[in-house]
């Protein structure tokens, strides 16, 4: 494994104050490298990371600009309170034409309410001091004439990463004239209910709805100001004097009231430059990162895949060995290439993600571990337990099953090593079944514990039972449903919904029943491991075969009677043991690697805590 470890450079560094031009470059590697993973329910989440690291640096960018840190001073440069006499007899030249109504003075600055001290010729100013601010609203929707294509109406979704959409919604000129309200080009909008902070400028006549609150510069110096409202200082501040019951929110008070760090206006226009420039450096830095990742997931996915290509099949009679061969050349070439970089391929989340699920993969394919050939074959042990639940089913026990088609060849996605077999589930199993709703049955839920412990989907993990949040219903629900009680060691399998395929282990003492988005798959004790049962369902061979099999009306399902035909590699009994405990040694490997890695991401985001405060 890579060493995941901070070096004593970084920590040297950080004592050095950064400069504009090596404040990428020093610690390059920490901004790439510190990323937080993301927890995602559900299979398949698209992006399962985030680029903390680059994140941290955007918002060092912006705080070290509005600090008077990232480009130099320059005494020739006329003072921003200079700039401040321009702006207020702008301001008082608009109320003397009629352009705009007298203002309410703002309380004067007090020094408790300054955030940090400003470099020589820079000012703190209140927000509504620079500009006129507006809130929005929204007209009647009774009114269709109201809405149209003529000015572009804004909404919180509009504004993204700075950017503003105008083409979501609009409206008509008669729906801009009602709401009396339009920010003209060059206004800065932010969101000030719900996601308080989101900013961004417009470049043309914009009405906007009544989360979003806007300011109109009397000077134009919009670009500098779209930079102070998106550091961290004043996103902060924002939230800090934001009121919530249900949702947050900051009314147009409190938020013209925020000081803003005024530079000298050639200065602004140094920092608008160089915010522009380290931006895009950091767009690069980010697609390439982003790159890096995905490239690196694909040779791991690439690598790990050669180790799942089929056995090579016997061509002749003479081709055929009395011992079993499932580790080829071709695979113990393929598995020495993955162990050789084994410390550079499995540094993600995702590609230890990959290496367990090609390890299931590996277990039910008969590649995992070496045959035996004194075990007793598949065919045998199918052969018992067929007579097992003969016996069962004259006893009354269990319902004679239906004849079960015969598997096809297309049917078997590999050829299986000697002394296995394919069968359907139903043949292994005395019962495969669903649960029911209580509301359909009449029954209610309780906080008795004493009740039945009522399962859902929302209990079956990928492995494992999910208990923190336990349901119970009335007792009277096993009478009315007893074919779906639950008994110690039973399989629940989600059949509905994104979270299809979710598989584990009832393994708790327990009263309980299950719901109908939940089946039930109860195999003959004894005669199967129940651990090998629980890898093959949580394989992407059984994965795959769920997510073909399933219909998708209103949601996603699968019926019981595909559950019954699902096609299973069974080797001999021995070796599922031999398998279970290969599988168990290596996944407990994999969690360790995750462990190890989790901690050295955690380090890594606090290195980049620490640069980032130690820096302003």
């Amino acid at each position: 494994m890579t060493d995941l470890s901070i070096t004593d450079t970084h920590a040297r560094n950080i004592e050095a104050a950064p400069t504009a031009e090596n404040l990428l470059a020093t610690h390059l590697d920490i901004w790439t490298t510190a990323i937080e993973q993301k927890s995602s329910a559900g299979r398949g989440s698209s992006k399962k990371f985030s680029l903390y690291g680059i994140k941290k640096l955007r918002e060092l960018i912006l705080e070290l600009a509005v600090r008077g840190k990232l480009v130099p001073q320059d005494a020739n440069d006329e003072p921003a309170c200079v700039l401040f006499k321009r702006i207020t007899a702008e301001k008082a030249q608009l109320v003397k034409d009629g352009n705009l109504r007298k203002q309410k003075a703002l309380p004067e600055l007090s020094d408790d309410e300054k955030p940090f001290e400003l470099p020589n010729g820079w000012e703190w100013i209140r927000l509504g001091e620079l500009g006129y601010t507006q809130t929005g609203g929204t007209p009647s929707k009774n009114r269709p004439e109201l809405f149209g294509n003529d000015i572009s109406f804004i909404k919180p979704g509009d504004i993204l990463d700075g950017s503003v959409c105008y083409e979501n919604e609009g409206l008509s000129f008669l729906g801009a004239e009602s709401l009396g309200r339009i920010a003209p080009a060059n206004s800065l909008l932010m969101v000030c209910i719900g996601t308080i902070g989101k900013c961004g400028f417009i470049d043309r006549d914009c009405a906007f709805n009544q989360q979003i609150n806007s300011i109109t510069p009397y000077v134009n110096i919009i670009k500098y100001l779209h930079k102070v409202t998106s550091a961290a200082y004043f996103q902060n501040l924002a939230w800090e004097l934001s009121s919530s019951t249900t949702i947050a929110i900051i009314n147009k008070g409190k938020w013209e009231s925020i000081p803003i760090a005024v530079a000298p206006l050639e200065e602004q226009h140094r920092i608008v430059a160089k915010v522009d420039e380290l931006m895009s450096l950091c767009d690069a830095l980010e697609a390439q990162t982003e790159a890096s990742i995905s490239a690196h997931q694909t040779l791991v996915e690439t690598l790990l895949n050669a180790l799942l290509l089929p056995l090579p099949q016997a061509t002749s009679q003479s081709d055929v060995s009395l011992e079993p061969q499932p580790f080829t050349d071709s695979f113990d070439k393929d598995w020495q290439r993955v162990a050789d970089h084994f410390d550079t391929l499995f540094t993600t989340a995702a590609s230890i993600d990959t290496l367990k699920q090609t390890i299931l993969q590996l277990a039910v394919m008969g590649k995992l571990v070496k045959q035996n050939p004194n075990d007793e074959p598949a065919a045998k042990l199918l052969e018992r337990i067929a007579k097992e639940k003969a016996q069962l089913i004259k006893e009354g026990k269990i319902k004679k099953q239906k004849l079960l088609p015969a598997i096809t060849h297309e049917e078997k996605p590999f050829e299986l090593p000697q002394g296995w077999e394919f069968t359907r589930l139903e043949n292994i199993a005395e019962l495969i079944t669903k649960g029911s709703s209580p509301k359909w049955q009449g029954v209610i839920y309780t906080e008795n514990e004493s009740d039945v412990l009522f399962v859902t989907s929302e209990n079956v993990g990928a492995f494992k039972l999910l208990l923190e949040n336990k349901k119970y219903v009335e007792l009277k629900f096993n009478e009315i449903e007893p074919r779906s009680i639950l008994a110690y060691g039973d399989f629940l399998m989600n059949i509905v919904g994104g979270s299809i395929g979710r598989t584990a282990i009832f393994n708790i003492d327990a009263l309980a029943n299950i719901n109908q988005a939940v089946c039930l798959i109860r195999c003959l004790a004894d005669l199967s491991s129940s651990k090998y049962l629980l890898n093959f369902f949580n394989s992407s061979l059984c994965i795959s075969y769920m997510m073909d099999k399933q219909v998708d009306n209103a949601r996603a399902n699968l019926s019981m009677g595909n559950i019954s035909k699902f096609v299973m590699p069974i080797p001999p009994l021995e070796e599922q043991h031999r398998i279970v405990a290969k599988v168990d040694e290596l996944m407990a490997l994999c969690d360790q690697l995750k462990v190890r890695l989790a901690d050295a991401q955690t380090t890594q985001l606090h290195l980049t805590d620490a640069i980032v405060e130690q820096a302003v």
